[in-house]
């Protein structure tokens, strides 16, 4: 009988439960999780005049020497920058020395060097191994709130904060309201870093892909995030590849579209089947095998020890031959495309003329039509999303909305119009726009608006313009007439 007892009394009491272990493993990381109290221009895109302020708090890890390791997401356009350690007390300056907006990811530092006091950094894993058990960190209300994950699977998808693709992490937790730079731990490693969460499903980027984009800054090689320009297609249908010729097994994806400005060159081409890709080859459905991870989509190779500017080797099957040629990465750039991504570190652009206010066409603007802006924004403004950039119409410039005026009288009810030329000068920029009022045809400025529309032309007073505009400024209570980039 006392031989149960004790038996019973080691498990109930000296074995530690799995919450305890949890718990145990995240208070040794107290001193490398850190709170950021940010305060930043959240601006107004439908009024892009007014500069709304937000506040907002999110997680950092130390890495490294003196780094505190973050995601970028809310940190542009910041006026404050504070840092918290240990979850309580006193708050130290901060500054952020390094940021990619594409990768997501920044590296911040204290103003006050003796915020590192007490503090230490903490290892980042690499591979990592998903069999591991995991736990979610943060400081909450003066405390380390530990919470479990589980790994669910590794992905390729668009990055959180741009269309380049890399390496995600999925895991299962309790957490709620996760998604703001939340450390993921594994045996005393980060493995990730939370950026995202819908329901329990959160999504982490890869303690490995943050270590290779450290190591290559450190050494001065890191160039950008790239990305594989060119569309492709699954060849799970027999009959197209050997419609194509293709010789032996079904394998490969299909090239559909590549760039204009990439056909002159010697790379890939449409029709061309990629069967294999720095050595790797891949599968009917746009998969190969990666050594640390699985099977996971071809974009990853893009972005896996791959910088913008690099070349990777393909093996394609081409005209009935087999061909080994090379591809450069292009860098993501969100100002490569007709509608850009993003616009980071800056205000909105606009110009306002007699009460017609335009606006550049971008997603920053269309996401003021909230989470399903995809859906929600008209129809004519997302479609430009579907159309390449071109030399000649690098970008675009809508008439966003109207501020009723006399002089406007008769058009106040348009808005989310693309704009064609002004005074016979193509319009891309506002400051295309801008020098074309310069010179207004016989008194007259006219403006001619994308083919599609319902209004194709719009005849306004030159010589009443200036008095209209100063008039509408004052009684809307606008400060400028402009905010115009001038490059």
């Amino acid at each position: 009988m006392n031989k149960f007892f004790v038996l019973w009394f080691a498990l109930t009491f000296m074995v530690p439960t799995g919450r305890t272990a949890d718990k145990a493993r995240g208070k040794s990381l107290e001193q490398s999780i850190v709170l950021l109290d940010i305060k930043r221009k959240n601006y107004d895109y439908f009024q892009p005049w007014t500069t709304p302020m937000q506040n907002l708090q999110k997680f950092g890890v130390v890495v490294n020497d003196k780094e505190i390791l973050t995601t970028a997401e809310g940190l542009a356009d910041r006026t404050l920058l504070r840092l918290q350690k240990e979850g309580r007390g006193k708050w130290y300056m901060g500054e952020v020395f390094w940021i990619d907006y594409h990768a997501n990811l920044a590296l911040v530092r204290p103003a006050d060097d003796s915020f590192w006091k007490g503090m230490r950094s903490v290892e980042l894993a690499h591979p990592i191994d998903p069999a591991a058990p995991m736990q979610v960190l943060r400081w909450r209300a003066g405390k380390l709130e530990t919470r479990r994950a589980e790994f669910n699977q590794f992905t390729v998808e668009d990055a959180k904060l741009s269309y380049a693709q890399y390496l995600q992490m999925e895991v299962n937790s309790e957490i709620t309201g996760a998604g703001w730079g939340e450390a993921l731990i594994a045996d005393g490693k980060v493995v990730g870093l939370v950026n995202s969460q819908n329901g329990d499903s959160c999504k982490a980027i890869p303690s490995s892909f943050i270590h290779e984009i450290l190591e290559a800054r450190k050494k001065g090689s890191y160039r950008g995030l790239g990305f594989f320009d060119f569309v492709w297609q699954q060849a799970e249908n027999p009959s197209t590849l050997r419609y194509l010729n293709l010789e032996g097994e079904q394998r490969g994806v299909i090239v559909i579209e590549v760039p204009k400005e990439r056909l002159a060159e010697d790379t890939v081409k449409p029709r061309d089947i990629i069967l294999e890709i720095d050595g790797f080859d891949i599968d009917t459905t746009g998969d190969y095998r990666d050594p640390d991870y699985g099977h996971l989509l071809l974009e990853n190779l893009a972005t896996r020890k791959k910088w913008a500017g690099d070349e990777v080797r393909m093996k394609v099957w081409r005209n009935g031959k087999l061909m080994n040629i090379k591809y450069r990465i292009p860098k993501a750039d969100y100002a490569s495309r007709l509608v850009p991504d993003a616009a980071y570190d800056a205000p909105p652009e606009y110009f306002l003329m007699g009460g017609l206010v335009f606006q550049p066409l971008s997603n920053a603007y269309l996401r003021s039509w909230g989470p399903d802006w995809r859906r929600r924004a008209p129809f004519r403004l997302y479609y430009y999303n579907n159309l390449p950039q071109t030399k000649e119409r690098p970008s675009l410039v809508v008439l966003s909305q109207v501020l009723p005026d006399a002089f406007n009288l008769g058009y106040q009810e348009y808005r989310f119009l693309a704009v064609d030329k002004a005074n016979g000068v193509k319009v891309s920029k506002l400051d295309d726009l801008r020098q074309a009022l310069e010179k207004p045809v016989d008194g007259f400025h006219i403006l001619e608006l994308m083919e599609g529309d319902s209004l194709r032309r719009m005849v306004l007073d030159a010589g009443e313009l200036e008095k209209a505009t100063q008039r509408v400024l004052s009684r809307y209570g606008i400060e400028k007439d402009h905010v115009v980039a001038s490059k």
